[in-house]
C-alpha cells in the first residue's frame, strides 16, 4: 500500500486527483483501507478498480482475465479453477468495462492525431463472424479504439468516426483508409464521407485531386 501514489475517490474533496502531498495516510493496513485528511473519508484501496468488493485474490482475477483475452474458452476456466460460469462473466464484463474507462480517460483526450489510419478485421467468433473497425495515430501508432458490429455497415463506420473525434483537437488532419468496401449490400463507404464527417482531407479525396498521385 503506497499512500503517495492514491487520491480518494471523494468527488466533493478539495484534493481529489492530486498525489504526492501528504493527505493520503493508511488507514488500516490488514483492511488495506486509506484515509483523506483533507475530506476525513476512508476508502479501499481497491476502489475504482477491477477487484472492488471481490473476494477471490487479485492475482487469480488477473490470471482469468488473461485466460480469456487469449481466447480460453469460459468452460475450460469453470473445469480448471472450479468457479461458477456466472461469476467468470461477472469478472470478464468488469475487466471490459474497467478498460474502457481508462481508455476514454487517458486516450480519447484532444489532440493533435495529424494522420490516422483505419481499418478493419473481419473476426470469427463461436456462433458466427463479427466485424471490427479501428483506427490509429499513425505517428506515434497509439491506438484511438474500435468498433464491434455483426454488420459491415455505415453506422459500424460511423461509431468508429465518432470516436475518432473525441480524440481529435481542431487541427488538420488526413484520414487514411482502404476504401472500407462492404460486401454483400453493394454499399460502398469512400473515405471521403467519413472526412466530410471529421472535416478532414482523406487519402482517397487527396489522391483524386492530385490526379492518382500520393
Amino acid at each position: 500500500m503506497d499512500p503517495t501514489a492514491t487520491f480518494g475517490p471523494n468527488q466533493h474533496c478539495p484534493a481529489r486527483g492530486q498525489t504526492g502531498r501528504g493527505h493520503i495516510a493508511i488507514h488500516a493496513r490488514k483492511e488495506q483501507r486509506f484515509i483523506c485528511h483533507q475530506c476525513d473519508k476512508t476508502f479501499s484501496a481497491t476502489t475504482g478498480t477491477v477487484f472492488y468488493r471481490l473476494r477471490t485474490s487479485a492475482e487469480t482475477v488477473v490470471l482469468v482475465v488473461t485466460l480469456l483475452a487469449h481466447g480460453c474458452p469460459v468452460q475450460a476456466i469453470v473445469a480448471a479453477f472450479g468457479f461458477d460460469e456466472r461469476t467468470v462473466a461477472a469478472w470478464w464484463a468488469r475487466s471490459g468495462r474497467q478498460g474502457q474507462a481508462v481508455h476514454e480517460y487517458v486516450v480519447e483526450q484532444p489532440r493533435d492525431l495529424g494522420q490516422v489510419q483505419a481499418d478493419e478485421l473481419r473476426i470469427k467468433k463461436q456462433g458466427g463472424i463479427v466485424w471490427m473497425a479501428m483506427a490509429m495515430m499513425v505517428k506515434t501508432r497509439l491506438w484511438l479504439g474500435g468498433e464491434v458490429s455483426e454488420q459491415r455497415d455505415l453506422p459500424l463506420i460511423r461509431r468508429l468516426i465518432e470516436r475518432v473525434r473525441r480524440c481529435a483537437a481542431h487541427r488538420p488532419l488526413l484520414f487514411c483508409t482502404d476504401g472500407l468496401r462492404t460486401s454483400g449490400h453493394g454499399w460502398t463507404a469512400p473515405a471521403a464521407t467519413m472526412a466530410q464527417h471529421l472535416h478532414c482531407p482523406s487519402r482517397q479525396a487527396l489522391r483524386a485531386a492530385t490526379g492518382g498521385r500520393d
